[in-house]
């Protein structure tokens, strides 16, 4: 880690505890700021409060005092979660105060480089490949970011001749100043957390923050297949790579030709020899990863082992089993209609489709062409009526709603014959009635177990 020393002495808020406000607390009082910790819920009873303030860090909660502002504060380090819509956080800008995110901060202390990953689908499949390859051709990586593992935690130990490969989501990279990738990656942009960037325009920006430091020097490996991704990047003078599933792009990049993925002309792997999904969107992940290996002086056959292996990641497309000839699938990660419409993508049998969760407030009938294989729709949560109408449009036979997956998973088998797939797959975020996507997904699982 980079003995910097800029924060001694200065007086910093991290905004939201949580894993992120947790990790940047502890780095700042090891760097010498004055922290002060600010979460709208109470923390008496919170472990990690209880540890921060033994260190000494102040902590207010049960609210965002504006009064927070005031004083010499140089910096606000901000919860990625936590919209800029935020009373607290409107008023720290018209006061010209610095807002970033945990991961700016691990930039400026990592003597490491980066590979950064964003995208509206697939950050976690391609973060976990790029990791996987990078590891197989002995780079010493080290995966963290929105993948789960806080940057600021790993920076402190990561070395020069190592290399960090960090999943990022938009409401990361919007708090981003100087932060600034050898290999940026750029795999999709869709319709997603509008409530939280108000236009897709202002979302795509977000996003293209990856990107904005970055020179000739740098690589930018993005979906030559996404017309948005593609106007984004348009002006950028960063060196751009492209990736492909349906175009040759002139043997430049990455793409998909005649059964194989190929790089700059040579092919890496057949795709029916691929461990993962075999669905159009994990071929695009598996060539964005290659790409970006391949950038970063992997080899091809280490990239070849690495596909021959790898087989997905928990709640992406996941295989749980098979009861009775069924097929269970864990896609719980499907937060947003295009992750929902790849799954259903990726399958040739009979589908029983389990979706529902937060109403975003959007319709989904752009999930309609995508439902002609679905022979039953069991719908929950705050989108189940929404969800029913388009499937209703769609033609599906049997539609049937449930109060939760957990009553979904024994209807959802009541309804299937033999050699069906059974698949969550929610189009949604989980926040309605579950934690997480993974509490969701454990609990279609355990489910699963008990019809065994």
């Amino acid at each position: 880690m980079k003995d910097i020393k800029t924060y001694t002495g200065q007086y910093i808020l991290v905004l939201g505890l949580a894993k992120s406000g947790y990790a940047a607390a502890k780095m700042l009082h090891k760097l010498g700021a004055k922290v002060v910790i600010n979460d709208r819920s109470t923390l008496s009873e919170d472990p990690k409060a209880k540890e921060l303030k033994q260190l000494g860090i102040q902590i207010v909660d049960g609210g965002h005092p504006l009064s927070l502002l005031d004083g010499d504060l140089k910096l606000i380090v901000k919860n990625p979660g936590i919209p800029y819509s935020n009373p607290l956080l409107v008023e720290a800008v018209k006061r010209e105060i610095p807002i970033i995110t945990e991961v700016e901060l691990a930039y400026q202390l990592s003597e490491a480089p980066f590979i950064g990953i964003t995208g509206s689908n697939g950050k976690t499949t391609t973060t976990m490949l790029i990791g996987d390859m990078l590891k197989m051709g002995n780079k010493k990586p080290i995966v963290a970011g929105n993948i789960g593992t806080v940057l600021t935690e790993v920076v402190q130990d990561a070395t020069a001749d190592q290399v960090l490969v960090a999943e990022l989501s938009s409401f990361q990279l919007l708090g981003t100043k100087t932060f600034h990738p050898r290999i940026a990656v750029f795999l999709n942009l869709f319709d997603a957390h509008l409530d939280y960037h108000g236009t897709k325009e202002a979302y795509g920006q977000a996003k293209l923050a990856i990107s904005q430091n970055q020179s000739k020097e740098d690589y930018l490996v993005y979906n030559a297949d996404d017309e948005e991704v593609t106007r984004l990047i348009q002006p950028l003078s960063v060196t751009k790579v492209p990736f492909s599933v349906k175009n040759l792009m002139d043997e430049k990049g990455a793409y998909y030709l005649n059964g194989g993925l190929y790089f700059e002309g040579e092919l890496i792997v057949s795709a029916e020899d691929l461990a993962m999904p075999k669905g159009e969107h994990n071929i695009a992940n598996a060539l964005a990863a290659a790409a970006a290996a391949k950038l970063y002086g992997v080899s091809t056959e280490a990239i070849r082992k690495t596909l021959h292996t790898f087989s997905g990641v928990p709640h992406r497309l996941e295989y749980i089993g098979a009861v009775h000839e069924r097929k269970f699938y864990n896609d719980s990660k499907a937060t947003n209609i295009l992750a929902t419409s790849k799954a259903l993508s990726a399958f040739q049998e009979p589908i029983i489709l389990l979706a529902g969760g937060l109403d975003r407030g959007n319709d989904f009938d752009s999930l309609i062409p995508y439902l002609e294989n679905v022979k039953a729709l069991v719908a929950f949560g705050e989108t189940k009526a929404k969800l029913m109408d388009a499937a209703e449009k769609a033609g599906v036979k049997q539609i049937i709603p449930v109060d939760n997956v957990e009553d979904a998973v024994p209807v959802s088998y009541k309804l299937s014959t033999a050699g069906d797939v059974i698949l969550l797959s929610p189009a949604c975020a989980s926040w309605d009635q579950y934690r997480s996507f993974e509490e969701r997904g454990d609990m279609f699982t355990k489910q699963v177990h008990m019809l065994k």
